[in-house]
Order: structure tokens, then sequence, then C-alpha cells
């Protein structure tokens, strides 16, 4: 039996639209419906495997209160179109169903999730794509944002159908949803992420070795840089502009080189499912002042991500990297 894959990949487009006060209200609305669910929360004790008692939180998921009580609630005053307070709800639920999962796990604590960045996941509803231009609803029949992606190198190579856009500041995130079918497969690969290598093997390839060295090393020198300015910026407070513009030109350089890093993976094991283990860092660190320096200074989440851009990708039982060469036997 042939089993069907979805596979998803984004492209960025830039903009040049000032629709920061749009942004925010969507970032509040948000907020307010995150912090509706929030307060009808219900916890109850249940005992661990230890027999330790524990407050677990039960999600409320009643139609009367997600589609009319919360939904009515968050139309009020909301000059946009209608739509976007439905994107909201299912990103709130998203949110704090998320949030669950790493609190069950002990990875969280009991602190309601706060909305810091401005962006809007925009639905297939909200917007119309024809002739090469995408053609966003804002205000229904009186403001639209458009974006001309005619002449965009993706679009000749973009699959399947235009699904959900994401909007921030400065991008339109465009995602593209297909099916593969196993036996469009070239071959699976399992990759383990290390402080300084990214190892995978395959089969069909044997084993692959990606060198992380530069990666760690855009860190390191940066960490230096900060060091050294932070102390002196509890007697010079204007040096902490310094250093912020030190952590953002480190993540723009890390980023930049994880791009180059998954495209160049996904140009070369073309057709290949990508399996990740499923790491979390806070359960690596140890008593190893170095060792978690370093731990800290990995980029695996991110490699993860910007490879489930440009391939397929799974996540992987780190107890069993074999699940990766066995997940198609049946």
């Amino acid at each position: 039996m042939l089993r069907s894959l979805y596979q998803f990949r984004a492209y960025n487009v830039k903009h040049g639209y000032n629709i920061n006060e749009f942004l925010e209200a969507y970032r509040l609305m948000l907020q307010k419906a995150i912090d509706e669910i929030w307060i009808r929360i219900k916890w109850i004790e249940k005992h661990n495997k230890k027999g330790r008692k524990r407050l677990i939180p039960l999600i409320p998921k009643e139609n009367s209160f997600k589609h009319h009580y919360l939904r009515k609630l968050l139309l009020k005053d909301w000059v946009y179109s209608k739509h976007y307070v439905d994107s909201a709800i299912k990103q709130a639920y998203s949110i704090i169903k998320s949030w669950r999962r790493s609190y069950v796990k002990g990875e969280r604590t009991r602190a309601k999730p706060i909305v810091r960045k401005r962006f809007v996941r925009i639905k297939e509803t909200l917007y119309s794509f024809k002739d090469g231009k995408i053609k966003v609803s804002i205000k229904p029949y009186r403001e639209y944002l458009e974006f001309d992606v005619s002449k965009a190198w993706f679009l000749s190579r973009a699959k399947g159908e235009m699904g959900e856009l994401i909007l921030n500041e400065k991008y339109l995130t465009i995602t593209f949803r297909f099916k593969r079918r196993k036996d469009e497969t070239a071959g699976r690969i399992a990759w383990d992420c290390n402080e300084k290598s990214l190892d995978g093997f395959s089969p069909e390839t044997g084993w692959i070795k990606m060198d992380l060295t530069k990666l760690f090393h855009i860190h390191r020198v940066y960490e230096i840089k900060r060091g050294r300015i932070q102390r002196k910026a509890s007697k010079k407070p204007s040096l902490r502009k310094v250093i912020e513009k030190y952590s953002k030109r480190e993540k723009d350089r890390a980023k930049d080189f994880i791009h180059k890093l998954t495209t160049s993976i996904a140009r070369k094991f073309k057709n290949h499912i990508h399996g990740f283990e499923g790491l979390r860092k806070n359960r690596m660190l140890n008593s190893s002042r170095r060792h978690n320096r370093n731990i800290s200074k990995s980029d695996w989440r991110t490699i993860i991500t910007f490879m489930g851009y440009k391939a397929k990708t799974v996540i992987l039982n780190p107890k069993n990297s074999t699940e990766m060469l066995q997940m198609w036997d049946d």
C-alpha cells in the first residue's frame, strides 16, 4: 500500500507596506484570545509514575465558547476583515496546546503564554491569486495589499497548491502544499545533531558529515564581543544598544549560514526524507559549564525548521534512531 506524504515549502517576498497598526491590532487580539482561553482552563490533580501529585490543565473546547462567545467578543471593535478573528482563535488554541504539551513534559511553568512577535496568518479565504498577483484583504471592500509575484523565481518551481500566507513588517511568506508518493522518494537519511557537525546515515548513501564549525565559530566570536561590552555596560548604559546590534548581527549571520547549509543538503539529496532526532537542549545540560555553553550555541531547531521548508522532514525518537530506516517497511 502506497502512503501519501504532504510536503510544505515556503518562500519570502519582501514588501514596503506600512502595516504596523494592523499587525499590532492582530497581536493584541491574539493575546486577548489566549487570555480568555487561559482563564477558563481547569486544573485537575493527577499522579505521575512516582506517585506525586501534579496539576494538569484541561483546555476548554466547547463550541459554545469557541465559536460563539469568543468569536463574538473578539469581533467587538474589530475594524478589519472578520476572517482574521477565526485565524486568531485557531492560532491561540495552537499556542495554548503547544504550551500544554511542554508543561506536561516539565519543560514549561504555569506562566501564561505572551505574544510578542507581530505577524498575521492569512487563510485562503482572505486572499486571492490571479495573473501572478496576490491580493490580501485588510478591510473588506476598502483596503487591500497587492503583491506582484508574476516574475518571482520560485513561482515556476513551486509545486502543489498555494496555502496559508504569513505577513509581518517586512515579508510575506507564501507556502505551497503538495503530495509526494512513496515511490517518488529517493531515500531516507537519519540525521544526528552534534556540537560541531551534522551526521547522517542512509542505506543509499552511507555515512554523511556536514561541518558546523563555522556556525559554532559565529556564536563564539559574538559571545566574546558581547562579554567585553557587558562588563562596561553597567557604567555606560549607552553600550546596551551596541550589545543589541551585535546580537542581531549574530542572529542574521547564523541564519544565513543555516539557509545555505539546508539548501545545499536539500539539493544534494533531492527527494530524500530527512529524519531528525527530537532533542531538547534542557535535557542535555549537565554540570559542565563549558558543555552547557556549547549546547546553548547550537541551532538544531532552526536547522530542522529550515529543512522543513525545503524538503520532507520527520521527527524521530532519540532512543530509536533506526525508526527512520524502518518507517516504510509496512
